[in-house]
């Protein structure tokens, strides 16, 4: 499975920004797929997945309420919608491919990565 991210941007505190993965190969309808993140000098973080096939999602406390996790199946593509952004969002926000539940949420169940996008929030 071959994922790419995009839709990183510069973003005022409390505006919205809306990441998308493109992805392709494999049979997508059983894989997950993960958003994460990784601010500079820190480890990276789970933050929403939805499974492909069924659609169930599952989101980090830190995140629920203000972040949605979403996918189109016609187009091959999973959307993250950001609201009420805050400077400590500033991340590389990456997506990636799991073939199994989408409650794992550790970096290293997550078997295929997209490059990155930046997503830099201003205060």
């Amino acid at each position: 499975v071959q994922l790419q991210a995009s839709g990183g941007g510069l973003v005022q505190a409390g505006g919205s920004l809306r990441l998308s993965c493109a992805a392709s190969g494999g049979t997508l309808s059983t894989y997950t797929i993960g958003w994460f993140r990784q601010a500079p000098g820190e480890g990276r973080d789970f933050l929403a997945a939805i499974r492909w096939g069924g659609g169930n999602t599952n989101y980090a406390h830190s995140v629920k309420g203000r972040f949605t996790i979403s996918n189109d199946n016609a187009k091959n593509m999973v959307y993250l919608q950001m609201n009420s952004l805050k400077p400590e969002d500033t991340a590389i926000y990456y997506c990636a491919a799991s073939l199994y539940s989408e409650y794992l949420t550790q970096v290293d169940e997550y078997l295929y990565w997209g490059q990155g996008t930046q997503v830099t929030v201003s205060s």
